[in-house]
């Protein structure tokens, strides 16, 4: 026999050795197909964390977090006893291949076992951006809360946001370059390979030309903030702003001061929906303002409704909100919540048509006014968690604008010390219910809430933590999506014939 006869025989042969041992070792039953796909546990979270401020007056305080899960037990997130750190972005780069002891950055942050929050504390400008990531146990919904307080000067305000995790698409709706306003987005690359990422703007005209903002390069493992401003010469009141990676991958986060308003960060909105809700206006809210942006081709027209303790009402004067296709859209609601808590439902009048929203809330008069935001959010879904609650200050909105819904809200131990507790609550259909969520008996420190909803009709949620200074009812405000603590994983079946293809 000559040699290609030979070969073939011999592949022949290790096909038919293959395909029989998988049709011996094939799993009885699933003839019909993979079973459907389970959700497990994921296995590792990436966070990153922006620069907090520029001034020597800032105090930041780090809080990270991980509920308890309740992960199957053949789940590889559970057979995994897992660690979660944070460590300085600038550090982390340098010392990740030339550590002093060879073994890399030290962690600023550390966190051990779920169930049990950790927080740490940096002052003055120079406090660094901040990566971070966590794996096994510690990896399903966890979480990292960055609150900065700036008492006076420059950026004067109570700042808190989610740490976020890196992705590729980004909005922020209620940017602004005005006069008096300095809004900053802060890129961050987690990654050993360089970012290309373009910023666009949009406001009530249209798409600005913004050619510096194309095509910027973001080393790896790096953090800059870019000054909105600086990317087109016109002031505008009201921007939307996208942040895109053409390559790779970054965590975009955006600051926004004003000179009497105080300073906040805008956290992104929800990805572009027919049907937005922005949950958790405070009661004593002295101005609202709605900034809505059409990406896709249509105008759209949406409805206003104020989904009140009561129930839901209309805003006298803002029916409906007319959205142009790629412009950004502004309406001054002034006092609408009228002294109750609410939250605000957008829906299509007639054709959906996908959009992006978010609040500029104030509160307080004259100087002693205080801003924040509250962007368009996703439904808690399975499982939400928000750290760093204070014994005092701390509010917890819950919206179901469909149907009547129940949640259940589990405060954690604290940092220092105290036990956790749970309590239910049930949210009336088309109303938003905010309360003062239950404190862990023996608090000493902060804490986490974890929010589980009882019910399947949707309940969106948010947290406002309040630290009045000088006079000035400082807050801020944090929208509660789900946590993405699981991830669906279909079930494989061996497929023995593609052997044979």
């Amino acid at each position: 026999m000559n040699r290609t006869t030979l070969s073939l025989i011999a592949v022949v042969t290790a096909l038919a050795a293959v395909t029989g041992f998988a049709a011996v070792n094939a799993p009885a039953g699933d003839d019909d197909g993979a079973a459907a796909a389970r959700q497990l546990p994921v296995e590792r979270t990436s966070l990153l964390c922006p620069q907090p401020s520029t001034s020597d007056l800032a105090e930041t305080t780090y809080t990270a977090f991980t509920p308890e899960s309740k992960a199957p037990d053949d789940s590889a997130a559970s057979a995994r006893a897992g660690g979660a750190a944070l460590f300085p972005v600038v550090k982390a780069l340098t010392d990740a291949h030339d550590g002093d002891d060879g073994k890399g950055p030290k962690p600023f942050l550390t966190q051990k076992a779920p169930g049990e929050p950790v927080s740490g504390e940096e002052s003055g400008a120079e406090a660094p951006a901040l990566v971070g990531s966590a794996d096994g146990r510690l990896a399903p919904g966890w979480t990292v809360q960055q609150t900065t307080s700036v008492s006076a000067g420059a950026g004067r305000g109570l700042l808190g946001t989610h740490c976020v995790a890196p992705d590729t698409d980004f909005w922020f709706p209620g940017a602004g370059s005005a006069k008096g306003r300095d809004d900053y987005v802060h890129l961050t690359n987690p990654d050993d390979t360089a970012a290309v990422v373009d910023i666009e703007l949009y406001g009530p005209d249209g798409a600005l030309k913004a050619e510096v903002g194309e095509s910027i390069q973001v080393q790896p493992r790096t953090s800059f903030p870019v000054l909105l401003s600086t990317l087109t010469p016109k002031p505008q009141t009201d921007l939307t702003v996208r942040v895109t990676a053409r390559s790779g991958r970054v965590a975009a986060s955006l600051q926004s001061s004003d000179d009497k308003l105080g300073s906040d960060w805008l956290p992104a909105s929800t990805d572009p929906a027919p049907r937005l809700v922005l949950p958790g206006i405070p009661e004593d809210a002295t101005s609202v303002r709605l900034v809505a942006f059409a990406p896709g081709a249509g105008d759209a027209d949406l409805k206003v409704q104020l989904a009140s303790p009561s129930g839901s009402i209309t805003p006298a004067g803002h029916e409906t909100l007319h959205v142009k296709a790629g412009m950004t859209t502004a309406v001054d609601l002034g006092d609408v919540t009228k002294g109750e808590a609410g939250s605000l439902v957008l829906t299509p009048t007639e054709d959906p048509v996908p959009v992006v929203a978010a609040l500029r809330v104030v509160r307080g008069k004259g100087a002693r006014q205080e801003v924040a935001f509250i962007p368009a959010t996703g439904p808690v879904g399975s499982r939400a968690t928000v750290a760093d609650n204070r014994e005092k200050g701390s509010t917890l909105s819950l919206t179901a604008p469909d149907e009547d819904a129940r949640v259940q809200v589990t405060a954690s131990a604290g940092t220092e010390s105290g036990d956790p507790t749970t309590k239910t609550y049930t949210v009336k259909a088309g109303t938003t219910l905010a309360v003062t969520p239950p404190v862990p008996p023996g608090l000493k420190g902060s804490y986490a809430l974890t929010l589980e909803p009882g019910t399947d009709t949707p309940v969106y949620a948010s947290r406002t933590l309040e630290l009045p200074e000088n006079g000035i009812p400082m807050f801020t405000i944090q929208p509660l999506p789900d946590d993405r603590g699981t991830v669906a994983v279909p079930k494989a079946k061996q497929d023995v014939e593609v052997l044979q293809r």
